[in-house]
């Protein structure tokens, strides 16, 4: 991916342009990234938020490690897992990514997107799409995982929406347990509250993770949050 000019400067090119015409300012930025390729300035400020942070994010990460990804919708948190995923396949590890809200194409088109359209990496990432994707199922298929396996689970406040699942606090203690035993890396696709204001703070926190049912956040062990091109990397433990 290469822009015409640093997001910052597209930034002041929007705001030009909606004074000049006189248009709202989210109008303006989503004409920008029209000129950029994008279909709108959501995707392309997810695409360099995920660029900038997946490419140093795995030489961070320890064996054993759970990590939380969080970012309002279209700020790129799924990008970063899959690209995540792309980058531990390239370190010759094995990469898993656990969705139940993509399908097996959907998941496949986005890698293309990360890739330039050419299969390449994509095509050694294990894809499970299973509707019993739960933290005994995820334990199970990863049984015979390597230490340093990397594994992407979309997404975090879903694990347990089927009434036959354990509790969500239950499942990441499991998963955590689990981690800690075989060195597997988790990374958790996570929503982030509503309520969170970018006006007030420029990117979210633990405080903003959605949790509709309760987890003890110390459980993991890093954390990345991302909005509007913007990055952050947190070692929590």
């Amino acid at each position: 991916m290469k822009l015409s000019a640093p997001i910052y400067q597209l930034k002041r090119r929007a705001k030009l342009l909606a004074r000049n015409e006189n248009v709202p300012l989210h109008t303006a930025l989503d004409r920008v990234a029209r000129d950029e390729g994008f279909a709108r300035w959501g995707l392309l400020s997810a695409r360099v938020a995920t660029a900038a942070t997946a490419s140093e994010m795995l030489s961070r990460l320890s064996d054993g490690d759970m990590l939380l990804m969080g970012a309002r919708p279209g700020h790129g948190k799924t990008l970063l897992g899959l690209q995540l995923l792309l980058d531990a396949i390239r370190d010759g590890r094995r990469g898993v990514f656990f969705t139940l809200e993509y399908t097996e194409q959907e998941t496949h088109a986005r890698i293309r997107s990360l890739e330039g359209g050419s299969s390449g990496l994509g095509t050694a990432l294990e894809i499970v799409t299973s509707d019993e994707i739960c933290a005994e199922y995820i334990m199970r298929y990863l049984a015979d995982a390597s230490p340093g396996t990397v594994a992407v689970i979309d997404y975090l406040q879903i694990l347990d929406q089927r009434r036959n699942k354990p509790e969500l606090s239950e499942q990441i203690t499991s998963l955590q347990n689990f981690a800690r035993k075989t060195g597997n890396i988790l990374a958790f696709v996570s929503q982030i509250d509503r309520g969170y204001d970018p006006e007030v703070k420029p990117l979210p926190d633990m405080q903003d993770i959605r949790l509709p049912n309760t987890v003890d956040v110390g459980l993991f062990s890093k954390a990345c949050f991302l909005h509007d091109g913007k990055a952050q990397f947190l070692a929590i433990a």
